[in-house]
């Protein structure tokens, strides 16, 4: 049916009515006083929704350059890093720190494993000269639905003492708790188009104390995504460039969706659409690829044996318009990924399991006794 397309992937996500609408307005100047009431309001439940009484700026663009605007505005040419990689996305910062002449030291795990924290532990003991300028890594990493543990981690760097934890937290801000101050965390990176429920277009960097006080001898080139500028309108209620005019319309009406709802009832939402996703894919006998205990509360990957998933996604979008993701790279058509990451309720996770339950039927390929996994996705629901 035209038009009835639902998305249950990690990004973009379904964007509410609500949200929509306040889009929908007639762009107003970027330098207006109405403008400027908008960005005051939104910068403090920005720091509310990061737990943080730190600046959280806003760029226009995607996560990656969130990701990219803290790296480059905390640290210089030839600095030593310490990266996780344990999916396409630890690999991507990687790949910028090498692309800004970082020296790089990776922390590997296997796709779908989480990261070793006893890994950076030790890496970190072992630097006594403290040339580690900063420890990066994915909390919710997209590609495999594995969740790692930032907590930990970030009290490891801490006691380092001068590196700093810079983290990718796209598809974990919004969905689990990631309290930036308690925590720790020098610098958070998140993107609209995920746990915010906005079309893509904004990302947000949040940066610590001692991420600014970095910023002060960082060398690394940088104009549109230079964090100093951002800073210095951000206290003027402004930004030093055009900004998405229309997605702050969105992003205010979003935020007070998600301040009506509490912190703490999105976190449980999200975990327990988690359960929910798992128990009906165990239910109907397709294994999880996260590693147990791993799964992040924003996408369940599943990695079907006998079975092409991309032939289960291609036949759920044509018979239920229901889109899931795919595998990347080396995963490719061997594993699928349901988001329910945002605007994501009870009754769109298990319509989701039920029309894998249905396809899977459909094809010949349904296993076990038919109507388990929506009866198990039910039972999780509660």
């Amino acid at each position: 049916m035209q038009d009835k397309l639902t998305l249950m992937i990690p990004g973009p996500t379904p964007v509410p009515e609500t949200v929509l609408k306040a889009m929908g307005r007639h762009p107003i100047g970027h330098r207006s006083g109405e403008f400027q009431a908008i960005v005051r309001r939104t910068t403090e439940q920005l720091k509310w929704l990061h737990q943080t009484s730190s600046d959280v700026l806003v760029i226009t663009g995607s996560g990656t350059a969130a990701m990219e605007a803290g790296m480059i505005n905390t640290l210089s040419r030839g600095d030593k890093v310490l990266c996780g990689d344990n999916g396409k996305f630890g690999e991507r910062w990687v790949k910028v720190a090498r692309a800004y002449g970082l020296e790089v030291n990776v922390v590997t795990a296997e796709w779908g494993q989480p990261l070793d924290p006893e890994a950076f532990r030790t890496a970190l003991e072992a630097d006594t000269e403290k040339q580690i300028k900063a420890v990066v890594l994915t909390h919710s990493e997209t590609s495999t639905g594995v969740i790692n543990d930032l907590e930990t981690i970030a009290r490891y760097v801490k006691a380092h003492g001068t590196a700093l934890t810079i983290a990718d937290c796209v598809t974990s801000l919004g969905a689990s708790n990631v309290p930036m101050d308690a925590w720790g965390l020098d610098v958070v990176a998140s993107g609209s188009q995920k746990g915010y429920m906005l079309p893509p277009g904004l990302s947000f960097v949040a940066m610590s104390d001692r991420a600014w006080a970095a910023y002060a001898t960082s060398d690394l080139p940088k104009f549109y995504l230079d964090l100093g500028p951002y800073r210095k309108t951000a206290a003027k209620d402004s930004n030093p460039f055009t900004p998405a005019v229309n997605l702050y319309f969105g992003l205010e009406a979003a935020l007070d969706m998600m301040q009506k709802e509490g912190l703490e009832a999105i976190f449980a939402r999200h975990e327990r659409h988690r359960a929910a996703a798992q128990a009906g894919m165990e239910a109907i006998g397709l294994p999880l690829f996260a590693a147990t205990g791993h799964g992040s509360p924003a996408i369940t990957a599943v990695a079907p044996e006998g079975l092409d998933a991309e032939l289960l996604r291609k036949t759920v979008k044509e018979k239920f318009d229901i889109l899931l993701a795919g595998g990347q790279d080396h995963l490719k058509g061997k594993v699928f990924r349901i988001g329910h990451l945002g605007y994501v309720c009870d009754r769109d996770v298990l319509t989701a399991v039920s029309a894998i339950e249905a396809t899977l039927h459909s094809l010949g390929l349904h296993k076990g006794t038919m109507g388990a996994g929506v009866a198990a996705t039910s039972a999780a629901l509660g």
